[in-house]
């Protein structure tokens, strides 16, 4: 219940942006995707960097949660005008035909949900794979990775476990992660092309990563208008 009082909120918070950036004439905001190794601090530089750039931060539990409901998908989805659900179907076709997804019912509406997000912009996703299904160009995706053995520390000193324990939870994750990206979308979730910044956590503050996320967004440029329709070339 929570969730969907969350969504309902979302979706009132996307209604009132949207009348607002029609009347001025706006583009939506910058969309951040984050992907992390288990024990890297992504989820903590997620947060901190949603916060600092006042975007809205979408976790993994909610999306996946969102994506299981038909009900709460579709009101995600209706967020979106005609036009552009018929662009959203269009973009979703070429994924399945170009990318050959899985032909899941769960992953038809994972997909939906994040290109709807992406579609309202100013958005931060965290894991689900949403770098492997949101168009690249419209989209700024970051990679958090880190030694095994600070990882294991820092999930340990986290969490209250053993180190032992810990590296056993860091695998376990790390293999379920490996496991969803592989089987659902075909892709190797450690391939660096996936990505257009993967930073080392144990060598950077969080403040140097702050910055260097924001000088990124300065020079990535995203259309200004967002289309989920495929490039000529890639038809």
């Amino acid at each position: 219940m929570a969730i969907e009082k969350q969504i309902e909120e979302q979706v009132l918070k996307w209604q009132k942006s949207t009348d607002r950036r029609k009347k001025k004439n706006e583009p939506p905001g910058p969309v951040i995707t984050i992907s992390r190794e288990p024990g890297s601090g992504g989820e903590a530089l997620a947060k901190m960097i949603a916060e600092e750039l006042k975007i809205d931060y979408f976790d993994r539990k909610i999306v996946q949660e969102v994506a299981r409901s038909a009900r709460m998908s579709e009101k995600v989805v209706a967020s979106l005008d005609e036009k552009e659900r018929g662009l959203l179907d269009n973009w979703i076709q070429f994924l399945r035909t170009s990318r050959y997804f899985w032909p899941d019912e769960f992953v038809h509406h994972l997909t939906k949900v994040l290109n709807t997000v992406c579609q309202h912009g100013n958005a931060l996703i965290v894991g689900r794979a949403a770098n492997m299904v949101l168009p690249p160009e419209e989209t700024l995706r970051i990679r958090f990775v880190a030694p095994l053995e600070y990882r294991v520390e820092s999930y340990a000193k986290e969490s209250g476990l053993s180190k032992e324990e810990a590296q056993k939870k860091i695998a376990q994750e790390e293999s379920d992660r490996k496991s969803f990206v592989q089987k659902y979308f075909h892709v190797d979730i450690d391939d660096t092309s996936y990505y257009d910044l993967v930073i080392n956590t144990r060598y950077y503050k969080p403040e140097q990563i702050l910055e260097a996320v924001k000088a990124l967004l300065k020079f990535k440029k995203m259309p200004a208008r967002r289309r989920f329709d495929p490039k000529p070339e890639e038809a």
